[in-house]
């Protein structure tokens, strides 16, 4: 899956093709269960595919394989969570990492300072809109100003409904 395949106005892939390609910052994707966030998220890592960049995902569970990733699924009962595995992970250093969700105070501090020194971190929050992921970062616990200098982009992502080409009917 491409991020052109996504359906994305002009304007807006643009935008997404830009924060995605940047050397450093936070692109979090947000939106209910089931909006296709780990979609988009795989889509822009898709994006990025190269021999020469290092790639690594955080998720519970994987849900897509990509060659060429290193992936490494969550498991919280034998010690492997989140915060855990991105800790050992930034020692690999990293070109991009992607956290499957921010659930907590310590994953987003962790997101917020590899950030900082220079690492493109991709994740999803599940919240209704933008300013509601923003202010959700906030409630967990990151300062402000972390938030401001990290994040580089917010999308709100929805799942349209698209009728087949050859059963859609006029409605008489």
């Amino acid at each position: 899956m491409r991020l052109c395949d996504l359906n994305f106005p002009d304007p807006e892939l643009g935008r997404v093709e830009s924060a995605i390609h940047q050397p450093h910052g936070l692109v979090l994707i947000t939106g209910p269960t089931g909006s296709g966030k780990t979609v988009s998220l795989y889509a822009s890592l898709n994006e990025r595919l190269s021999s020469r960049v290092n790639i690594f995902t955080v998720v519970d569970p994987c849900e897509v394989l990509l060659p060429s990733m290193n992936q490494v699924n969550v498991h919280e009962k034998s010690g492997l969570g989140f915060a855990n595995v991105l800790r050992a992970l930034l020692r690999q250093d990293p070109d991009i990492l992607m956290i499957g969700e921010i659930r907590d105070l310590q994953t987003a501090e962790i997101a917020v300072q590899a950030t900082q020194t220079e690492y493109l971190v991709f994740s999803s929050l599940h919240t209704n809109d933008p300013p509601s992921l923003l202010i959700r970062l906030q409630q967990m616990g990151v300062p402000a100003y972390q938030v401001a200098s990290s994040v580089t982009l917010v999308v709100a992502q929805r799942l349209v409904r698209k009728l087949c080409e050859f059963c859609k009917k006029a409605n008489l």
